[in-house]
């Protein structure tokens, strides 16, 4: 059979099988990967190399550290804090959501949920609530503002790239605003969507505060990740490596440190991670990869294109919403690099600044994977942690809260960005 034809069924039937059983989703991931293989659709060092290894890293590295973060309870220390300070449950999970959003902005996606994922959990713990809704709501939010500068996510820095963007044209590029402004108009948005999902939490929680912090030394190792992991864009621009490489270094150190400080096992603390979530994410890749190389997402490229005519909006409206569609299945990464070249043709064929395409695109490729829970590396990440704190996440549930979520966001900064750009 026709690799293209293989690579296009195995990915059909393996998303088909997530939504059916999710419960089994890493078996079907690998078993979809290992078919890709074993039917030569694409060759293992293709499957191999269509695995980022770079988010990998990001991800095994942070959650080390996050784990270690946890137990030195300083997470539940800062959950008091929050609590006792904002004016009723709602607003204090809000904080948090917020928290996630700044952080994305700096640091890559997968690295956020793992950093705020322990203050979230122990607030949940201190408040006796179901903490899947705020998962979610953190996942998200941190995909939003990850789109809002070059560092804070790759499809940015693969603009970035491609147009030859530094990092203040995020903020403004040839002295008009630009996609920070456009993403900060989303958020503004969807802060209320949150609000509304929240906002029965009316209660104000009056916590005496008993949790004493067994150590700093991990806080100290998490911000000191997060600063390097803010400047490694700056000498890794197209993401490559360098962020996987500082995060597995320092769950390395935090693995010692427990060992020789604590005295706790390196095999009990090993055992203890999301192994489950980082084989799915490793399946995922190659399915996604089995697609974007047997050429699929060109086809798709190609087919817009021609589809738009010249219309300008609705060129511009077709790129942004089907790339919403997509992205909630489709890794965006791929997506976004065979259909940045398709943006610049369309732009040169309408004669148009090619900006409006581009800044679109981002958008809708972007948000568009807060849709669905295997939409986005981030989601993928905190329905894990959730299941193996007890509580599976169903796909209709996370779609309850990302698809007003992402219609909100996109909503606003598609007009903003036409409003702006489209002269």
């Amino acid at each position: 059979m026709n690799p293209k034809i293989i690579a296009l069924i195995v990915f059909v039937i393996s998303y088909l099988l997530f939504v059916c059983l999710p419960h089994k989703r890493t078996l079907v991931a690998l078993g979809g990967s290992l078919l890709l293989v074993l039917t030569s659709a694409i060759s293992l060092k293709e499957a191999f190399l269509a695995v980022n290894w770079n988010v990998m890293g990001i991800f095994v590295g942070t959650l080390i550290l996050a784990d270690v973060f946890m137990q030195s309870r300083v997470p539940a220390y800062i959950a008091e804090i929050v609590v006792d300070k904002a004016k009723s449950t709602a607003w204090a999970i809000l904080f948090i959501c917020i928290l996630s959003g700044f952080i994305s902005a700096f640091v890559e996606n997968v690295a956020t949920v793992l950093i705020v994922a322990p203050i979230a959990l122990a607030l949940a713990r201190k408040l006796k609530i179901n903490p899947t809704n705020m998962m979610i709501a953190i996942a998200v939010s941190s995909n939003l503002q990850g789109t809002a500068t070059l560092i804070g996510d790759p499809p940015s820095m693969l603009l970035g790239g491609f147009a030859k963007m530094n990092f203040g044209d995020f903020f403004f590029y040839r002295g008009k605003p630009s996609i920070f402004f456009a993403v900060e108009l989303g958020a503004f948005v969807s802060f209320f969507v949150l609000y509304f999902i929240f906002r029965k939490h009316r209660a104000k929680t009056q916590l005496i505060p008993i949790e004493k912090v067994k150590s700093w030394v991990p806080t100290i190792l998490l911000v000191s990740l997060i600063v390097l992991l803010a400047l490694s864009s700056f000498f890794d621009s197209g993401f490559s490596s360098l962020a996987g490489q500082l995060c597995m270094v320092f769950g390395i150190i935090a693995l010692l440190w427990e060992k020789f400080i604590n005295k706790s096992s390196i095999r009990n603390g090993l055992k203890k991670l999301d192994w489950d979530t980082t084989f799915f994410l490793v399946g995922i890749f190659i399915i996604v990869g089995g697609i974007s190389l047997t050429g699929w997402i060109q086809v798709l490229a190609n087919y817009l294109a021609s589809l738009v005519g010249s219309n300008i909006f609705l060129g511009y409206t077709v790129i942004v919403f089907l790339s919403v569609i997509l992205s909630a299945f489709i890794d965006n990464v791929p997506f976004l690099a065979a259909m940045l070249p398709v943006a610049m043709i369309m732009a040169d064929k309408l004669q148009i600044n090619p900006s409006l395409f581009l800044f679109g695109l981002l958008i809708g490729a972007s948000l568009g994977g807060n849709i669905t829970p295997i939409g986005a590396s981030a989601n993928i990440v905190a329905c894990g942690l959730l299941k193996k704190e007890g509580y599976p996440v169903k796909f209709t549930h996370f779609m309850k809260i990302g698809i007003p979520f992402t219609l909100a966001a996109v909503t606003a900064a598609y007009l903003f960005i036409w409003l702006i750009w489209s002269k």
